[in-house]
Formats: C-alpha cells, sequence, structure tokens
C-alpha cells in the first residue's frame, strides 16, 4: 500500500514538474515572438531619421507630419509595455501613410532614388511586422489557452503565470477600409 502511494506521489510531482516547465517554455516563446516585433519595430524606427531627412527638402509645408514622426520615435525609445509600443506603431503608421500620400504631389521626390530605396525598406519592414504580431498573437493565445485550462491553470496559478496582451490595432483610422481609385 505504501508503495502504491509513493508512486502516485511520483507520478503526481512528475506531472506537475511536466507542466510548470511547460508554461515556462510558452512564456519563453511569448517574449521571443514579442522580441521579434520589437526589432522590427525598431528597425522600421531607425528607418525614419533616413526617410524624415530625405523628403524634407521636398515637403517643407508638411513640418508638422514630420515633427510628429520625431516625436513618435522619441517616445518610442521610453515605451516599456506592450500596449504602449503598440499603440506607438499604431500612430507612426498613420504618419507614415501621410507621407507616402503627401509623397504623390512631389513628383522630384518620387524619382528620388534615396526615398525610393527607403519606401521598399518600409515596405519590407512593414511585412515583416506584420508577420511577427501575427506570430506574437498565435503565441500569447497558445499561452493564454494553456494557462486557462485544466489542469494546467491550477499549476500556472500556484505559480503566478499570468495572460499576456495581445498585440491590438486599437485605432479606427487603421481599420477603415482603405478606398482604392484607378482614375
Amino acid at each position: 500500500m505504501v508503495w502504491v502511494i509513493l508512486i502516485i506521489l511520483v507520478l503526481i510531482i512528475v506531472a506537475i514538474i511536466g507542466i510548470y516547465n511547460g508554461l515556462v517554455a510558452s512564456r519563453n516563446r511569448v517574449k521571443n515572438a514579442w522580441s521579434q516585433i520589437d526589432v522590427q519595430l525598431q528597425r522600421r524606427f531607425d528607418l525614419i531619421p533616413n526617410l524624415v531627412e530625405t523628403v524634407k527638402g521636398y515637403m517643407k509645408h508638411e513640418e508638422a507630419v514630420l515633427t510628429q514622426v520625431a516625436e513618435l520615435r522619441t517616445a518610442w525609445a521610453r515605451a516599456e509595455k506592450v500596449s504602449e509600443k503598440a499603440e506607438l506603431n499604431n500612430q507612426l503608421s498613420g504618419a507614415l501613410k501621410t507621407i507616402m500620400a503627401v509623397s504623390e504631389s512631389y513628383p522630384e521626390l518620387k524619382a528620388n532614388t534615396n526615398f525610393l530605396e527607403l519606401q521598399e525598406e518600409l515596405k519590407n519592414t512593414e511585412n515583416k511586422i506584420t508577420y511577427s504580431r501575427q506570430f506574437y498573437n498565435d503565441t500569447v493565445t497558445m499561452y493564454n489557452t494553456k494557462i486557462q485550462t485544466i489542469p494546467t491553470n491550477i499549476i500556472a496559478g500556484m505559480f503566478g503565470f499570468t495572460a499576456e496582451d495581445l498585440f491590438k490595432v486599437d485605432s479606427d483610422e487603421v481599420r477603415k477600409s482603405v478606398k482604392v481609385d484607378f482614375s
């Protein structure tokens, strides 16, 4: 009888260790997924000064947009939380759309090699950001599901595992459908 109780205790301890290790691995995957977004967003913010310098000469009366981009870049450096960086990302996306839309009015700028290269770099970075955000949200969803389902939720509660935030688009401007006009 003692052996049966001992075997059951050992199995319970092994199960707890296995669940705990699985939770730690999931939490680390979430952190890694966030760092991948962070790297791409930082890459985009690093491209911004070059973009601003390139368009500054052409867009003298668009100074407000260029100033906003510079302020967002500074705020990005101070942001620590996922939600803060997500909001700054949304604001920067709007500002970059404005710059690209305004650039249509400047044929010399559209023909500028530096501007074209930066535009391509930003486009590639945006694609990487989109992929990284999807991967992060998938990873967070799997982790959050794991800490909310039985029996893992018991171990998660005992060891202080908490749900992570998804990378959300909170801007109504970003959610609007894009109007495409080929006329």
